[in-house]
């Protein structure tokens, strides 16, 4: 593995930081603008910020505008401070679309290759629901005759099919090579967390497991959502304890990009999930062995019991609208037939320990279910103690998930992440509240840290228009429908719907059908890459998520009009009611701060550059209270007409 050197002139007897100072200097003050980047000042006084996290290896809040040019900052150092120490830095994004974004071809990444004549190698670490399945695959093929799927089939490399040695393998398998499937297709044939990979015939041709052995090789960045960085957190002890290495190499740096994000991940990557048919599968394949008859009694018990579980988890589970997520009500009769559930599967547990003893099963089937009775009582044990967890059911195909997240994990990521001796940049336009870093702070257990705030540099009175108009609450979809469209003849299209939930969604996108002056794009029909790539390119389109209220970043006239549906609000679920029960006052607590980040974040995506203008429309009910209608325009960057 060759390095590549630091793309400045250094010896032995000199200070690393004094030649990055300099450098940086250079690169912002002449390189940059020479090559006809904008020089900017309040990038300028980021960079030399941002120098202070890396030379005292400490924890900073970086809090800069719209318009700043964070990312360059951030690559520089991250670059340098790679290469001088001989390990890669880890860039963590929000989630997928946003590693997308910065690995473009017009990105700021192949900026800085170009400019600086560098040979940058970055590799992409995407998360394990970004894979296919070979396994899930077959099974989809032999149930179903869908096409697109078919397609995917058809295109798997060589290599997967025939057995032969000495081949040549490559990485394969991201969702970004299925453009064409709807994440619900997708959803069929991709990873996801019940798959026991490890044991898996087809690992050594997975395009996931070909992946790390790619990513891992990175001598300068890995990017990664923080989805999976938390992932490679929690997991790290566990997948050690397996033989495996851990899903990230040891890193010099890690920046977390929209860092204002990382509590939720941190949150979700430690959740426990309990699925209806998985226990099943493992205790059936043991079924199969020379097992001892009253073993086998107790398994056929254990699944009886288990199904009994499942059905009282339905009967006690209720939609929650605006939400994929069901809410339980942790009933009598639920823990009653939980702790039975319990009760059984100890016993099981108990008898593995005598039944690896007569060497009749497979030692390393033995290991998969002793570990998943493990996390199942955990798990179970966990959620019936009402106090400590935040839970939900979801549905998909017609199976049920428990999936149970501790409510804080603050001890856990002060103990196994920020413990750590090494630069850890948070960055974003939102990290502070009420002018302090110390409510994001506690939540992610840092008690010391370093910080800065500055503002865009945008003229946002002269490049933004913004109305925020009220609808009648007896009939406002029909109204935001007509006034919206009226709104984006304003721009012949070249607008960004954003919406709270998937059913706004759906119900737009079944309305729009007879509206064919425009092309409407719709998350969830294609990959969202290619989908934010067309609107990009297409400048008349008209795109429309539920995800794209951060971190989408197009300049230019392609997005000259942002319509905000309605004031984005928490869902009523199960997590963020547990926020809820945690603060004094729910509402000014924990629904307005998420709702004025979040529409704060979507007001951002107008105006990316110097050269950008347009207009804004919020849609806010008609009964909506004089003290919020007014902090809502207060957080707005420039005043609102309405």
């Amino acid at each position: 593995m060759i390095r590549e050197r630091l793309p400045f002139e250094m010896n032995p007897k000199e200070n690393f930081f004094e030649k990055l100072n300099e450098w940086i200097g250079d690169v912002f003050y002449d390189i940059l603008p020479e090559a006809g980047l904008e020089l900017r000042d309040e990038q300028i006084f980021m960079a030399f910020q941002v120098e202070r996290a890396f030379k005292e290896k400490n924890i900073m809040f970086a809090e800069a505008g719209v318009g700043t040019g964070k990312t360059i900052v951030y690559l520089l150092y991250a670059l340098c401070y790679a290469r001088y120490t001989g390990k890669p830095a880890i860039i963590a994004c929000a989630d997928e679309t946003l590693i997308e974004q910065l690995v473009k071809d017009e990105g700021d990444i192949a900026k800085l290759s170009k400019i600086l004549d560098l040979n940058i190698d970055v590799r992409l670490a995407k998360s394990q629901d970004q894979y296919l399945c070979l396994k899930k695959l077959e099974n989809v093929m032999v149930a179903s005759e869908d096409e697109n799927i078919d397609g995917v089939y058809d295109t798997l490399p060589d290599f997967v099919h025939d057995r032969s040695g000495m081949q040549s393998f490559y990485h394969y398998g991201d969702r970004k090579e299925y453009p064409n499937l709807t994440d619900d297709q997708w959803s069929k044939i991709n990873w996801d967390t019940f798959q026991d990979c490890f044991s898996c015939d087809q690992r050594h041709r997975c395009g996931l497991t070909l992946s790390r052995e790619h990513y891992r090789k990175s001598t300068d960045l890995i990017i990664c959502s923080h989805d999976f960085y938390m992932e490679h957190v929690w997991t790290y002890d566990a997948r050690k304890r397996e033989g495996q290495l851990p899903l990230l190499p040891e890193s010099s740096a890690v920046v977390f990009d929209e860092g204002h994000l990382l509590e939720f991940a941190a949150q979700k990557a430690l959740t426990y999930r309990v699925q209806e048919d998985t226990l099943e599968n493992l205790l059936t394949r043991l079924l199969e062995n020379d097992v001892r008859e009253e073993f086998a009694f107790k398994i056929e018990r254990a699944l009886k019991q288990y199904s009994a579980f499942f059905d009282t988890l339905f009967e006690s589970s209720v939609e929650v609208s605006g939400s994929d997520r069901k809410e339980v009500k942790l009933t009598k009769e639920l823990q009653t037939v939980a702790q039975d559930l319990l009760d059984l599967l100890e016993e099981i547990g108990n008898d593995l320990v005598f039944e690896s003893e007569t060497y009749t099963i497979d030692e390393y089937a033995l290991r998969i279910v002793d570990e998943y009775l493990d996390q199942i009582d955990y798990s179970l044990r966990l959620f019936m103690k009402d106090d400590q967890a935040i839970y939900w059911v979801e549905e998909l195909h017609g199976e049920l998930t428990l999936v149970i997240m501790p409510q804080a994990v603050k001890d856990i990521l002060k103990d196994q992440v920020f413990s750590q001796k090494k630069p850890f940049l948070f960055t974003s336009a939102t990290l502070s509240d009420n002018e302090t870093f110390d409510y994001l702070a506690y939540s992610l257990g840092i008690s010391d840290y370093l910080s800065f705030t500055i503002a865009s540099p945008f003229d946002y009175d002269e490049q933004m228009k913004i109305n925020v108009k009220k609808v009648s609450s007896e009939d406002s979809f029909q109204q935001k429908l007509q006034d919206s469209m009226k709104e984006v003849e304003k721009t012949g299209g070249r607008a960004l719907f954003l919406f709270t939930n998937k059913e706004e969604l759906a119900r737009f996108k079944a309305s729009v059908k007879d509206y064919g002056q425009y092309e409407f794009l719709f998350e969830g029909d294609q990959e969202i890459s290619k989908l934010v790539a067309r609107f990009q390119r297409e400048e008349e389109t008209i795109l429309c998520a539920v995800h794209l209220w951060e971190g989408l970043d197009i300049p230019g006239p392609a997005l000259s009009n942002v319509i905000i549906w309605s004031l984005p609000f928490p869902p009523n679920d199960p997590v963020f009611q547990a926020k809820r029960n945690q603060v004094a006052d729910p509402f000014l607590d924990a629904d307005l701060p998420y709702m004025l980040l979040r529409l704060k974040q979507g007001v951002g995506r107008l105006i990316r550059s110097h050269e950008d203008n347009g207009f804004i429309t919020i849609y806010v009910d008609e009964n909506i209270e004089d003290e919020l209608l007014t902090t809502v325009k207060k957080n707005l960057p420039t005043a609102a007409q309405g």
